[in-house]
């Protein structure tokens, strides 16, 4: 069901320095060179920040200012919104709300996951809860939306993970669960619902994404079976293509000319094997007429990746896959150029300048490789040391079952989120620490 409006959408504009959402949509150009090639615990790290509690969402970034959010409390009781200075990491200001719909602090199940978006005058939070909240760039709350009293309580086991996307005057929110799910758009200025698009039931987390296509923005959701694109400014479902499996954790990213990258995994138990296997590769969005259609151009072969979303760089698609293999295809024709492995698996999307690509391994080595057709390792790069980072305060309790136990063990080290650029700097992102890496 749709809920119509009349709304003339542009892509959100951007001013200098800014890294407005998650992957970096919408983000302006740095410079290769100005960027760090090589740091080291000691070595180029221009500050490091605490963050209260835990956050797997990604840092984003409008001028000097970097925003954060994080969750906290033995049933994820206060979400937090915090705002650091670029230069110094120093706190400007921090906003708590709390919690609507608690649940149990865990390791298993999503903790502040979805990464807010930021504009010129704006930055929107959203959380796994359905909890949505508004600020201007200096903490006064413009706006606060319980999306749950909308579309009914969310039921996922293991939490929600879709981080919002954005135009200039949407802010787009994907609520995908056990029970009713829906793509809403709420209007930035004042959070009210422009249109309501529902969706199946589903277990996924991955988030929509903008695609422009023939200078048009469409709203593209690759999700468990589906890849769907909508029109951004009402809502309409213009195309749909389900001969996909397996896609529950990666984004699309728009290449331009209405092409973008889809990625799937076997699933945790080998589930999506079958399905995942022909549902790598290259999408295309097309117009006949009135009619809108989305086609496959190539199947990327024996790619499995985990949470990191494939890139298209010069001509060429990385994918990375859980053991740090990097498969590397000729974005044209879909043909292997070559598969190598690094050391470390990313959950960070690769990111790509210049004749640099960065694969920022889960476990803090960043591994920076040559863009081109040859694998060249240019360097390799650990954030932080065996005994550099202070213990989670308020960890979650015990699990309750030996399945439970052993995953939380896997995740009980740190693990790197995601990342921001901006200002020829990195913002890296883990659960209870940002840091900062520059030249």
């Amino acid at each position: 069901m749709f809920f119509w409006c009349a709304v003339v959408l542009l892509t959100a504009p951007v001013a200098p320095d800014a890294w407005p959402a998650f992957l970096g949509a919408g983000a302006t150009a740095v410079d290769a060179e100005q960027l760090p090639l090589k740091w080291s615990p000691t070595e180029k790290i221009a500050w490091r920040t605490g963050v209260p509690g835990h956050g797997q969402s990604s840092p984003v970034i409008w001028g000097e200012r970097v925003f954060l959010t994080s969750v906290e409390g033995p049933n994820k009781d206060r979400f937090h919104i915090l705002c650091l200075d670029l230069q110094s990491g120093k706190e400007l200001w921090r906003k708590t709300i709390a919690n609507s719909a608690p649940v149990a602090n865990s390791v298993y199940v999503s903790r502040a996951a979805p990464t807010p978006v930021v504009d010129s005058k704006i930055v929107i939070a959203q959380f796994e809860s359905g909890d949505v909240v508004a600020f201007t760039h200096e903490g006064e709350e413009l706006w606060k939306q319980s999306l749950s009293t909308e579309v009914g309580p969310l039921v996922a086991e293991f939490g929600l993970g879709a981080s919002p996307c954005q135009t200039e005057d949407l802010v787009f929110i994907l609520l995908e669960h056990d029970g009713p799910s829906y793509l809403l758009a709420l209007d930035k200025r004042t959070g009210r619902t422009q249109w309501k698009a529902a969706r199946t039931a589903r277990r996924s987390w991955s988030s929509p994404a903008i695609v422009t296509v023939d200078g048009q923005p469409q709203v593209v959701v690759s999700s468990a079976g589906s890849v769907d694109g909508y029109q951004a400014s009402n809502g309409e479902l213009l195309w749909s293509f389900k001969e996909v499996g397996g896609n529950t954790g990666t984004t699309p990213i728009d290449c331009g000319d209405g092409r973008f990258l889809v990625a799937a995994a076997p699933g945790r138990q080998g589930e999506n094997m079958q399905e995942s296997k022909k549902s790598n590769g290259m999408m295309q969005i097309q117009r006949r007429g009135t009619q809108w259609s989305a086609e496959r151009k190539w199947i990327a072969d024996d790619v499995a990746p985990s949470w990191a979303s494939p890139i298209v760089h010069q001509g060429l698609a990385y994918w990375i896959n859980r053991v740090g293999v990097v498969s590397c295809f000729d974005a044209s024709t879909g043909e292997l150029v070559y598969q190598e492995r690094t050391k470390q698996s990313c959950w960070a999307t690769p990111y790509a300048v210049g004749d640099r690509i960065y694969f920022f391994g889960k476990d803090g080595l960043t591994s920076v490789i040559a863009a081109g057709r040859q694998f060249k390792v240019l360097a390799e790069n650990q954030l932080w040391g065996p005994d550099d980072l202070p213990a989670e305060a308020g960890a979650p309790a015990s699990e309750s079952t030996e399945e439970r136990r052993r995953a939380a063990a896997m995740f009980s080290g740190p693990t790197l989120y995601g990342f921001a650029v901006a200002k020829n700097r990195f913002v890296i992102r883990i659960g209870n620490q940002a840091f900062c890496v520059a030249n």
